[in-house]
C-alpha cells in the first residue's frame, strides 16, 4: 500500500489541476456540454461536477455554473432536490449578472431556465428583462458581440414554441443571421 501512495497523490493533484484548469472552462466547449447535459442524465452529473469545481469569477462561465445546477432538477426525482437546485442555481446566475448586467448569453442562460420553471414557485422574476437583453443583442447582431453561432442557436430557440409573444416572433423572423 505505501508504494501506491506516491501515485495516488500524484493522481490527486493531476485530478485538481485539470479541474481547474482554464481551458476546460472554454464558452465554446462549455455550450456544447450543456447542450448535451440538457439531453442525458449521466452527462449532466459530469457536467456538473465540473462546473461545481469551478472556483473563478468569470461572469460567463458563472452563468454555465448556474446553468449546471439548474439542469441537474430535470434529473433529480426529489421535489425539495428539484427546488434546492433551482435556487441555487438562481443564487449563482444573479452573481453572474451582476459581474456583467449587459451579456446577453447571461441572459439568455438564465431565460431558458426560468422559463421552464413552473411559474407558481414564483421563482422566474427575470425572465422579461432577459428576454428584452436578449432581443436587443440578436437584433444588433453582429455589433453584440455574439459569435454567430451562438446568436443562431438563440434566435431559433427564441422564435420556436411560446418563448416569445407574437409581435417578438414578428421581430425575431425578420432578423438574418
Amino acid at each position: 500500500m505505501l508504494n501506491k501512495l506516491p501515485f495516488l497523490f500524484l493522481l490527486f493533484i493531476v485530478q485538481i489541476a485539470l479541474a481547474d484548469n482554464p481551458s476546460s472552462y472554454k464558452l465554446t466547449v462549455l455550450r456544447e456540454e450543456y447542450r448535451a447535459a440538457s439531453l442525458d442524465a449521466d452527462v449532466a452529473s459530469r457536467f456538473n461536477k465540473k462546473m461545481m469545481a469551478y472556483k473563478g469569477e468569470d461572469a460567463s462561465v458563472l452563468a454555465y455554473k448556474a446553468a449546471s445546477e439548474a439542469v441537474m432538477a430535470k434529473y433529480v426525482w426529489n421535489p425539495y432536490s428539484k427546488l434546492k437546485q433551482v435556487k441555487s442555481a438562481a443564487a449563482i446566475f444573479e452573481k453572474a449578472v451582476e459581474k456583467d448586467a449587459d451579456n446577453p448569453e447571461i441572459r439568455f442562460l438564465r431565460f431558458t431556465v426560468e422559463y421552464y420553471v413552473p411559474r407558481y414557485l414564483n421563482l422566474s422574476p427575470n425572465i422579461e428583462k432577459d428576454k428584452k437583453i436578449v432581443i436587443e443583442a440578436l437584433k444588433e447582431h453582429p455589433k453584440s458581440g455574439m459569435p454567430t453561432e451562438l446568436a443562431r442557436t438563440i434566435l431559433d430557440f427564441m422564435i420556436s414554441k411560446e418563448h416569445t409573444t407574437p409581435a417578438e416572433k414578428k421581430v425575431l423572423q425578420r432578423i438574418d443571421i
